[in-house]
């Protein structure tokens, strides 16, 4: 029999996952359909656990090479693709894929030298709106809306069945193509953080209580842009020639 097929992207992420046994449960099922990465963000019991261990029989190479963080931006630094699995938008504007069309998508991306994540929520409330925010679309699975919730190991293995599926597919989205390698999260909060600091020197946000969603709004609309790492450090050129540049304040004013 030949030996199982694996792909290093997309990484699976889970986000303050609560159960030892529901992370060994995501690894074996990752590793059934050919998924090895697998990311934690701050898991509520400690690490390594025992009870994930049991779980994952047979896939304890995926346990022991887990990443784990303990922020969410720590665990996307490096990803130039970021897809949340909820089944609440929550009014967000972002594109929303079901899951055969977010594998099509993160196959393309792959294939374009792109390094996708996919986001799940803890078991017991999902993600929260700050945390949905950062990726660059939504996933939802076609559930019952009168029972829509998933065991976290469920959701995980209808995503990775989907993506198994459409392994061999080549084609790629026009937005996939560039010579210009795509911006990293890193990348792209690093500008976010630039131009919320110029703004809020500029007395921007107005009223104050509304901040929080006009920096979630700016940031919904950079991230459907899809930059790439040169339009980074374009903009941020622009942010700085804006705001310390031709007559602008100085550098070192307050």
């Amino acid at each position: 029999m030949p030996p199982p097929i694996e792909d290093v992207w997309p990484a699976v992420c889970l986000v303050r996952p609560q159960m030892g046994e529901n992370i060994g449960a995501v690894a074996r099922v990752l590793l059934n359909f050919g998924l090895v990465s697998l990311r934690l963000v701050a898991p509520r019991d400690r690490w390594p656990n025992p009870k994930a261990e049991v779980v994952a029989v047979g896939a304890d190479h995926v346990l022991t090479a887990a990443k784990v963080e303990w922020k969410l931006e720590d665990a996307l630094a490096d990803a130039t693709l970021v897809v949340a699995a909820t089944a609440r938008p929550r009014g967000l504007e972002k594109p929303v894929w079901g899951p055969r069309e977010t594998a099509t998508k993160l196959r393309a991306a792959i294939a374009a030298g792109e390094r996708p994540v996919v986001m799940f929520g803890p078991e017991a409330s999902g993600m929260e709106t700050d945390e949905i925010a950062r990726a660059d679309a939504i996933m939802t699975l076609p559930v019952n809306p009168g029972f829509a919730s998933l065991n976290l190991a469920n959701a995980v293995a209808v995503f990775a069945y989907a993506f198994a599926e459409v392994r061999q597919e080549t084609s790629a989205p026009s937005w996939f193509k560039s010579d210009n390698p795509p911006a990293t999260q890193e990348e792209l909060e690093g500008l976010f953080q630039h131009l919320e600091q110029e703004l809020e020197h500029g007395r921007f946000y107005h009223p104050m209580d509304k901040a929080p969603l006009m920096k979630r709004n700016l940031r919904a609309m950079f991230l459907r842009a899809r930059l790439t790492q040169q339009e980074v450090q374009t903009l941020r050129g622009v942010i700085k020639a804006l705001t310390i540049g031709r007559g602008g304040r100085k550098k070192d004013d307050v």
